[in-house]
């Protein structure tokens, strides 16, 4: 199994994280713990989950060091200016309570009170921001979710700098081909986040034989379809067993069931946020 993907920037990136998306302060602490004992490296969070604080605290009580750790937030979708930007940056870095983050990302390209807004020129405005806090090493990669190309181009053409990843809701059955097409046409990592979709995906037949053929569970089949992709999948979850089980997928999906999976469309189309 690939370990790391390399991003568009030089830099490495584990290639399975921990979610921690609708995790209370309790259980994300709990999660995080236990993620890193059973393996991970790599954790997800953002400013608008609240839970950043916790998330920073069980790295710290790990024992394991800030170097060895892959630590990704997201700036509020409604902060849409630059100084905005570099301010809950140092939020974030105080919650968590690191001198710098691994990636930094736009959680979307517009408020989630305002979905559909043209945010264009404060999300420029937002991307300025990100490069010089890069420049200032509080930031090593920057990116953005649940950006569509359209939303993205501009970034680049005021900038000259391409995100390092677009982090966006990919899963069997909703894998928005025409964003995984034009991030990999730009060597934009498309990081899934919900895999499972919330786990809803956990009741579809069709997948759970496949599963069952392989003699793996539903949800590591899930997780190895996404990394078959080529996207980099965040499984949330704060049960220890699962956590540590969503980390068991060394194995490969045959080539005649990913063509089944990569048939399956239109599985929970309604958007959601992450």
């Amino acid at each position: 199994m690939i370990r790391n993907f390399l991003l568009n920037d030089g830099r490495e990136i584990p290639a399975i994280g921990l979610g921690t998306w609708q995790s209370e302060k309790p259980d994300a602490y709990r999660a995080v713990r236990a993620a890193i004992e059973y393996g991970y490296r790599h954790i997800d969070t953002a400013y608008a989950y609240d839970n950043e604080d916790a998330v920073g605290q069980a790295v710290k009580d790990s024992g394991i060091g800030r170097e060895k750790l892959y630590i990704t937030t997201k700036l509020p979708s409604d902060i849409k200016s630059y100084g905005g930007a570099k301010e809950y940056c140092e939020r974030s870095l105080k919650a968590l309570g690191t001198d710098y983050l691994d990636l930094y990302l736009i959680h979307a390209p517009w408020p989630w009170s305002a979905v559909g807004t043209d945010c264009t020129e404060g999300n420029i405005g937002v991307w300025k921001a990100f490069i010089d806090l890069k420049k200032e090493g509080k930031l090593r990669s920057i990116g953005v979710s649940n950006f569509h190309g359209d939303q993205i181009d501009p970034l680049a053409e005021a900038t000259g700098v391409m995100p390092a990843v677009n982090q966006i809701r990919f899963f069997i059955g909703n894998t928005q081909e025409p964003v995984w097409e034009y991030c990999k046409q730009h060597g934009i990592l498309v990081e899934a986040y919900s895999p499972l979709a919330t786990g809803k995906i956990l009741g579809i037949k069709e997948i759970g034989d496949i599963a069952e053929k392989l003699g793996v569970s539903l949800a590591q089949l899930c997780i190895r379809y996404c990394v078959q992709r080529g996207t980099l999948p965040l499984p949330k979850s704060v049960t220890p067993s699962r956590i540590a089980d969503n980390m068991r997928i060394d194995f490969e999906i045959p080539e005649e069931d990913m063509k089944i999976l990569n048939a399956i469309k239109g599985l929970f189309p309604k958007p959601y946020r992450s």
